[in-house]
């Protein structure tokens, strides 16, 4: 059986609550868990679409884990992105509240409407599909320029030499960051949303100084980029943006908007590693790579779970009560394989010339993520790129040694080492 298993389609499934009397056993979010998702998602899916789970730092809630919960929860209006709501039944529960000053603050994906419709607005249009495309050229010279620099042929980690700096060169041009600032940036984004690991609160004070001195000159010495615009919103008269605000949103569009497609261009790359047949056949024909990108999307996206929602009210999901306060995670990659597929196409394998694959793996509802159109054509010509300039590329490592993001909500490998030959 794959480790993408297929979906549990039967009708004669209790309920988590039925499967687990006892409070205290439940489901354990841990580096081993995350190491092996895709079968341990496949086994909770096949006992039903919503489990007691526990996260990092004893933290206790639910997850979920089916397509058509998963879509309910997402659009939940009791399931709220801001815990303050529901501060006090959160607090009675041993959940600490954090200074929203650390870390990301208040920003799109710890807000709710209308603070949340506020602070989209004002970066939305530079995430549109139609600006994006504009980007095309500029991404595919970036991809050739990294490739230019590997030598003809050996071993490297495709991660640092390619998967990384790509959107990273991208959205720190987007947003105005100087050149010499991108590698620390790099290596802070990524500790940045590992919550568990040791470096991870120095790198959210370095990304915190980071952009403090830049919108600092941007204030000063504004330029024809985004983080000049946030900040120009930030100064004007109607108040739009408060200076926490705009350091949170900086910090969010910084990391989120690399992060993301950091991961899905590596899982993607891995899953063609796995599977020759499709590695050949998308490079026979590369027209088919913006719907393969649907596909790896699908099959093992970036971003493992949502952030967290807060029950504002007692509700139910699926069956399930979930009292107030409660912590409720959302599994998009767990969703993506429950989701239903065009008949005839087998939703346990990959296949990058599936038609309309579906799946959630960048949200559902108001919080859809607002940087899927820039991650959707940066892994595209990312893809086509590389596969048309090394024709010999295969893992350097046996598989089950790849590290893999042990904390927070992304997936992918830490390093991807591979042979290659360019061409």
């Amino acid at each position: 059986m794959s480790r993408h298993d297929v979906r549990h389609t039967g009708k004669d499934v209790m309920s988590p609550l039925q499967q687990r009397p006892d409070e205290d056993e439940r489901v354990v979010i841990s580096p081993e868990f995350k190491a092996d998702a895709p079968a341990q998602y496949a086994r909770l899916r096949a006992i039903g679409p919503i489990h007691p789970a526990k996260f990092a730092f004893g933290l206790k809630g639910w997850v979920v884990v089916g397509y058509d919960l998963a879509k309910e929860a997402l659009t939940h209006p009791a399931l709220l992105k801001d815990p303050l709501p529901a501060a006090d039944a959160l607090t009675a529960a041993g959940y600490v509240l954090h200074d929203p000053s650390i870390g990301f603050g208040r920003q799109m994906l710890t807000t709710d409407p209308p603070d949340h419709t506020r602070l989209r607005r004002l970066v939305s249009s530079a995430f549109t599909p139609r600006r994006t495309a504009l980007l095309a050229p500029r991404i595919e010279q970036i991809a050739n320029d990294l490739i230019d620099a590997m030598p003809r042929t050996g071993h490297l980690d495709l991660v640092d030499a390619f998967n990384a700096p790509l959107p990273v060169t991208v959205i720190a041009e987007l947003l105005g960051v100087p050149e010499e600032h991108r590698n620390d940036f790099h290596q802070w984004s990524s500790h940045a949303l590992q919550t568990a690991s040791p470096e991870h609160r120095s790198a959210l004070t370095g990304l915190h100084e980071l952009l403090s001195d830049l919108i600092d000159r941007k204030r000063h010495h504004p330029q024809d980029d985004l983080l000049s615009a946030l900040v120009a919103a930030r100064d004007d008269e109607d108040g739009r943006l408060s200076e926490a605000e705009l350091l949170s949103t900086a910090m969010l569009l910084l990391v989120a908007g690399n992060e993301t497609t950091v991961n899905l261009l590596g899982n993607a790359v891995l899953a063609l590693l796995h599977h020759p047949d499709q590695l050949r056949l998308l490079r026979d024909k590369p027209e088919l790579t913006v719907g393969a990108v649907e596909e790896f999307l699908r099959f093992d996206g970036p971003v493992e779970h949502a952030t967290n929602r807060y029950a504002a009210t007692d509700l139910e999901l699926g069956g399930v009560p979930i009292p107030r306060g409660s912590v409720v995670a959302v599994a998009l990659g767990s969703a993506a394989h429950d989701a239903p597929q065009t008949e005839g196409h087998d939703p346990a394998a990959l296949n990058v010339a599936r038609p309309n694959a579906r799946h959630i793996s960048f949200g559902h509802g108001i919080h859809h993520c607002l940087g899927a159109p820039l991650a959707r054509l940066e892994t595209a010509v990312a893809l086509r790129t590389l596969l048309s300039r090394l024709p010999e590329l295969e893992l350097a490592v046996p598989a089950d040694s790849l590290a893999w993001i042990g904390s927070g909500f992304i997936r992918g490998v830490l390093s991807l080492p591979v042979r290659y030959r360019r061409a």
